[in-house]
């Protein structure tokens, strides 16, 4: 059965008023995004939330990282070209309560067919729309390409909010500064007049360095309040476990990295119970 369109069984923890759309994000390259945006996937599917997670990089990392071979024609692009709807491409990955929409090379092309329409920064938005009073999902999370073309900004103004990992050096402060620019330029052009920072996550992290520290201690500084006292070491773990097609949870389940994805899962949903009330006020 394709179909990876969860049924309606009871869930534990956290449940929002409706479906979250969460962007994993950040311009640069080799900061964890991909990875992040798996694991924090896989770590809210195991503690009840019912996740669907957005493959919209044409690299398809996040797709084979959980071992999906996905059909051709099964990703965002046919769904954007508005030659399949959004519910069709759902997938299972075999993980209670996680289902993906997959990833290919043909989503490369959505960049210049997108450019030329007059929606293109909308779009995906409109699209995203459609699953959240079905109630089939708790959050949605994007993985976005390393790049500010048109599919991160269509990411960015399809979001409710936004989650940047940042890696530990001097070169992530200056991306961090580049893709806060870019969400307030997202903001300003009322493609997403609501779109907020939800978080930063510091990502391979090593206590043992000065820089390590240094770049936390600056960021902290700035964005005392979006960023994630969780912090993802740099582990060898980490890295392995795409290349077998499975979360840090299944690659490496008692490790320092399946540990902290999975705290930084328990403080997401914090964050999210805390602004509940004021969604319900909204």
């Amino acid at each position: 059965m394709r179909s990876g369109i969860p049924g309606k069984s009871a869930r534990s923890g956290f449940q929002p008023l409706h479906m979250n759309v969460i962007a994993v994000a950040n311009q640069k390259g080799g900061v964890g995004k991909t990875t992040t945006a798996l694991n924090l996937s896989a770590a809210l599917a195991m503690r009840g939330q019912r996740v669907l997670l957005v493959d919209l990089d044409p690299q398809a990392n996040c797709t084979s990282g959980l071992g999906i071979e996905a059909p051709d024609g099964c990703s965002m692009y046919s769904v954007l070209m508005d030659e399949a709807t959004v519910h069709q491409q759902i997938l299972p990955t075999g993980r209670e309560n996680l289902s993906i929409i997959p990833s290919e090379m043909d989503l490369a092309g959505v960049e210049i067919e997108l450019a030329r329409s007059d929606d293109h920064l909308t779009r995906l938005r409109r699209i995203l729309q459609a699953l959240k009073p079905n109630d089939l999902f708790e959050f949605c999370i994007l993985d976005t390409p390393p790049s500010l073309g048109v599919l991160m900004t269509s990411a960015l103004a399809a979001a409710d909010e936004i989650l940047i990992p940042l890696q530990c050096e001097w070169f992530g402060l200056e991306g961090l500064a580049k893709i806060v620019h870019v969400i307030d330029q997202i903001r300003a052009s009322d493609a997403n007049p609501n779109i907020r920072l939800e978080g930063i996550v510091m990502t391979m992290y090593d206590g043992r360095t000065l820089l390590s520290r240094q770049v936390v201690d600056e960021v902290s500084k700035f964005f005392p309040e979006q960023m994630y006292r969780t912090m993802i070491p740099r582990t060898i773990r980490i890295g392995e476990a795409p290349s077998h097609g499975k979360s840090i949870f299944e690659h490496d389940p008692h490790g320092l990295g399946a540990q902290a994805y999975g705290a930084l899962a328990d403080e997401f949903l914090t964050r999210h119970a805390a602004v509940g009330p004021l969604l319900a006020g909204a």
